[in-house]
């Protein structure tokens, strides 16, 4: 984790009320005004400010014909930007009109950044727009930084993984028996006389892949550096947006990013990916890896939900969603964006190893504290918390296999007793490491507010001193070296967290092929309870020495106890997936909403069981309203004038009603 100093400016202001407007439609109520803190991170001119309601009418007025202006379009606003030198005002989410309804009942369109004179103090332009009527909520537009998990370790390249892998391996990539956070075989270390392994301490993928290895209708959203699009153990399973042209500065889709063929870089604001810059560190392409590497195909490594290549099944989808690309820091708009894009786009899960420092982060090491309560930070990055809420309540469908998103964060690296945020957010997966032979990571968080533990790494406690890296208890996966793919090893949270995010998307898959329904938080409790308490080898003491192969190494013996209750548990997709066979609910077909002369395709197979062999027979009780055709497993309502009608399936011996709607604003005429 970067160790940027925080250095908080607080800003006191008197309490102010904002009078109650009722017109019927807005609704503008008290809000107070207190103290806010302008971190040392923020970006120089600039802020995010949020509009109160009343104001949607003025702005959609002042913007329905641009995206950027000077001025908001709002008298007393205007007078205040011109005082700072404002030059820029944007709306933070850009306009896509598939989803833009939603954005307005989530408020997210009344945030907008506004770019103003760099000479101007932030707080004091803070302190200028905050105590205005017309704005709701304001905050400093932050630097976020990559989690800091050591230097790689490259070991080889992508062109020389490809040796014999082992008969009794369940798959053939070469470098599985590596990978001993998906099957952990043991292993004896005689120069220390102790454990180095034991079995068992992964997140148990040989029980899980004998009934799934994943499922292409599941999107994990890589919210890192870029991701290496092209590696050969990961090209295959790249998510595609196939109405973009790669890199294209032209918008295709209409849904307000240029050329995201797959995903998109945040950090430039392009669509293209870029994983080869001078100080692309490897990182995003390494969580990718462990997530979704491409299964059985005789190179490289594996991925948990990779799929199976040698069977011709894909694994999960990865979608990178890039907000630090070389040198460039990311900033809390950009982020924001990222999560709006991903819940707009199919995301279900997303992957962020990446934090701002706990709260009990060590000062004396050069890590200054960040947020310590869920009201402190919602005070300092209310767009962050709006932004992260809105993926978990929008993502995913309720006639798909999750109604709403999963967030999963690594919890930090500064061995400190509290996650760090955005991952101690309650509604967030913050998740800790452990080394493998059950023990936390030296360096990991812990704490009341870690859900999930999973194989991180942990050099320093098996190397002594003055001893090469202990590569093998590090954890094993997909590179980048002076932008070619490879492979090599890293260690932190950042790892074991794409493990909670790769089993959740195993699990996920399987839910998707047995067509069974979760809502997210139904998912997370079902995972809660087929994970595994560990808490038995947290006894005595751990010796670690850190930094053990350079000259300013040290040991520190920590007893095992203070962990207890405070690293979540590890994660177990065996487990998990057999548990999912009889959890959740059917699937359920959609109601349709269709504008009159246009027409709605559904593809069934999606919710019924071996649906792409099955028969099917429809009929409408109202043809003046709407028609229904099948073909094969397609069914298409075609909407005729305004009005309702049901619509009846009937597939396997049993009938299936679907209430259609045909109206003029039928949601882009889409269903729902």
């Amino acid at each position: 984790m970067n160790n940027m100093k925080k250095i908080l400016v607080y800003i006191l202001f008197a309490v102010f009320i904002l009078s109650c407007q009722d017109n019927g439609i807005d609704n503008v109520c008290t809000v107070e005004k207190e103290s806010v803190a302008i971190a040392d991170g923020a970006v120089e001119g600039e802020l995010l400010i949020k509009f109160a309601p009343a104001m949607e009418r003025i702005l959609d007025t002042h913007f329905a014909t641009r995206a950027v202006a000077t001025r908001s379009g709002i008298p007393s606003t205007d007078e205040v930007l011109e005082i700072l030198g404002a030059y820029r005002i944007e709306r933070v989410f850009p306009v896509d009109p598939r989803t833009e309804e939603r954005t307005r009942e989530a408020g997210l369109h009344l945030w907008y950044k506004v770019s103003f004179d760099k000479g101007i103090d932030v707080a004091e332009a803070y302190s200028r727009l905050s105590t205005l009527g017309e704005v709701s909520k304001a905050q400093c537009n932050r630097r976020i930084f990559r989690m800091d998990s050591g230097r790689p370790v490259f070991v080889k390249s992508a062109d020389d993984a490809t040796v014999e892998n082992p008969d009794e391996n369940i798959f053939n990539d070469p470098d599985l028996d590596l990978q001993w956070g998906y099957i952990n075989k043991g292993g004896y270390d005689f120069e220390t006389e102790k454990a180095k392994a034991i079995v068992g301490c992964d997140v148990n993928c040989k029980e899980a892949w004998e009934l799934c290895t994943g499922d292409t209708s599941i999107i994990v959203g890589v919210m890192d550096e870029g991701v290496l699009i092209d590696h050969p153990d990961l090209a295959a399973n790249i998510w595609t947006n196939v109405d973009e042209i790669y890199g294209s500065y032209n918008d295709n889709d209409g849904n307000g990013f240029n050329g995201d063929r797959h995903g998109y870089n945040f950090a430039s604001d392009r669509g293209y990916i870029s994983a080869t810059g001078t100080n692309d560190t490897g990182h995003g392409t390494h969580v990718a890896g462990t997530i979704a590497a491409v299964n059985n195909n005789g190179i490289g490594v594996c991925g948990i939900a990779g799929g199976d290549a040698a069977k011709g099944q894909k694994g999960v989808r990865i979608m990178p969603l890039q907000i630090f690309d070389d040198s460039r820091a990311s900033t809390v708009a950009l982020e924001a964006k990222a999560f709006k894009y991903a819940a707009d786009n199919g995301v279900v899960i997303m992957q962020c190893s990446w934090g701002y420092n706990s709260a009990y982060a060590n000062e004396v090491q050069g890590y200054m504290p960040g947020p310590g309560s869920e009201e402190e930070w919602e005070k300092l990055y209310p767009l962050e918390k709006e932004a992260i809420d809105y993926f978990i309540e929008n993502a995913g469908s309720p006639n798909g296999v999750i109604d709403g998103g999963i967030v999963v964060f690594a919890s930090g690296n500064e061995s400190s007793g509290m996650s760090a945020f955005p991952g101690a957010y309650s509604k967030c997966l913050a998740v800790s490491a452990i080394a493998p032979d059950f023990t936390p990571a030296s360096y990991s968080n812990f704490g009341a507010e870690v859900d999930f533990t999973a194989p991180g790494g942990d050099g320093d406690y098996y190397g002594l001193p003055g001893s090469p890296n202990e590569n093998g208890s590090m954890i094993y996966s997909t590179m980048t070296e002076e932008g070619k793919a490879c492979y090599g090893y890293y260690e932190g949270t950042s790892m074991s967290c794409p493990h909670v995010s790769g089993v959740v998307a195993l699990g996920l898959s399987y839910a998707a092929q047995l067509r069974r329904h979760f809502t997210a938080e139904e998912f997370i409790e079902l995972m809660n309870k087929q994970s595994d308490d560990i808490e038995k080898y947290f006894e005595g003491e751990k010796l670690t020495h850190f930094n053990h192969s350079s000259p300013g190494s040290y040991a520190t013996k920590t007893p095992l106890s203070k962990y207890k209750g405070k690293m979540g548990k590890l994660v177990n997709a065996g487990k998990l997936l057999k548990a999912i066979e009889g959890a959740g609910r059917d699937m359920k077909l959609p109601n349709v909403y269709v504008a009159p002369q246009q027409e709605v395709t559904i593809e069934l197979s999606r919710f019924f069981v071996d649906g792409d062999k099955l028969e099917y027979i429809c009929e409408i009780n109202n043809k003046s309203v709407a028609t229904a055709v099948i073909s094969g497993t397609k069914l298409t309502v075609t909407g005729v004038t305004g009005g309702f009608a049901l619509l009846t399936v009937y597939v396997n011996g049993a009938s299936h009603i679907v209430n259609v709607t045909v109206r003029e604003d039928a949601n882009n005429n889409g269903w729902m």
